[in-house]
């Protein structure tokens, strides 16, 4: 056994007080607005009335009434004062009222004694054998506060609001750093001046000498031109490839091309080998 299972035990197993264990208890759930309006009632305060009216043959008719001290708990917010209390008998649960006593304070309901300290009293106060259930009586009370409790829910809970003074605990960024890390880095590159076409064809055609195929970006760090001049030339002088295996790549036109292909190379081999011969 665990240290938290015995110390559960030791408190389970102290003395309880069942000597009101036979009495008949009920349960009552009321509004929240009563509840809030009990909660700031002092405790010698009477908090209502209860009426039971009962007919032979028939299910008694319980109605609260609330005091007039209590509605003065707070003057501006307008509660109904009359209720009926809806009874149901308690058949197949096995329920009970708890209060604990301290040494130092008086008696205290509670709904959990067992996590109360070991020195206090427990007692039953009584074994609940009806639920009722208070609703206020629809009249136009009642539906002025519904209506209220209705237009409160629908209230959005964030709200835009102008404001007339500086926020400082938070500000936009002016510039962000890497903004000016790029300006930065183009400033000191310098803007990329248009040199003669000629020279630029030129550097075009000693690439090509290199490699067939190029693209756009290569073409640029090669002729350091600015990209939309550099394509006005590579529409002159080249063909821009759409399908696969090289697309997207520029290659020089076939009046510009100069390089040998490798049927001819081939060509080119065997007739050198057979004069050879």
């Amino acid at each position: 056994m665990s240290k938290d299972e015995k110390d559960k035990t030791q408190i389970i197993d102290k003395d309880l007080d069942l000597s009101n264990a036979g009495r008949g208890v009920w349960l009552v759930k009321v509004p929240k607005y009563i509840a809030q309006k009990w909660e700031k009632a002092p405790t010698n305060m009477d908090v209502g009335k209860l009426r039971i009216n009962k007919t032979p043959g028939q299910k008694a008719q319980v109605s609260l009434s609330l005091t007039p001290a209590v509605l003065a708990l707070d003057p501006d917010e307008k509660i109904p004062t009359e209720h009926v209390l809806d009874v149901s008998q308690v058949t197949k649960q096995t329920l009970g009222v708890f209060s604990h006593m301290a040494p130092s304070d008086g008696k205290e309901n509670s709904t959990t004694p067992a996590a109360q300290p070991d020195n206090e009293k427990l007692y039953m106060e009584g074994r609940i054998v009806q639920k009722l259930e208070c609703r206020p009586i629809a009249d136009n009370c009642y539906m002025k506060l519904k209506l209220e409790s209705i237009r409160k829910a629908s209230e959005p809970q964030r709200r835009v609001q102008p404001i007339d003074k500086i926020v400082q605990n938070f500000k936009p960024v002016k510039d962000h750093a890497h903004n000016i890390e790029y300006r930065e880095r183009k400033k000191a590159e310098g803007k990329k001046a248009r040199d003669d076409k000629n020279a630029v064809m030129d550097m075009l055609f000693h690439a090509f000498e290199k490699h067939q195929y190029y693209n756009i970006k290569d073409l640029v760090k090669i002729t350091n031109q600015p990209i939309s001049y550099l394509k006005e030339i590579l529409k002159d002088v080249c063909d821009y490839n759409m399908k696969n295996p090289h697309k997207n790549m520029w290659e020089l036109k076939k009046e510009y091309r100069h390089y040998k292909t490798e049927e001819k190379k081939e060509e080119e081999h065997k007739s050198g080998s057979s004069d050879s011969e």
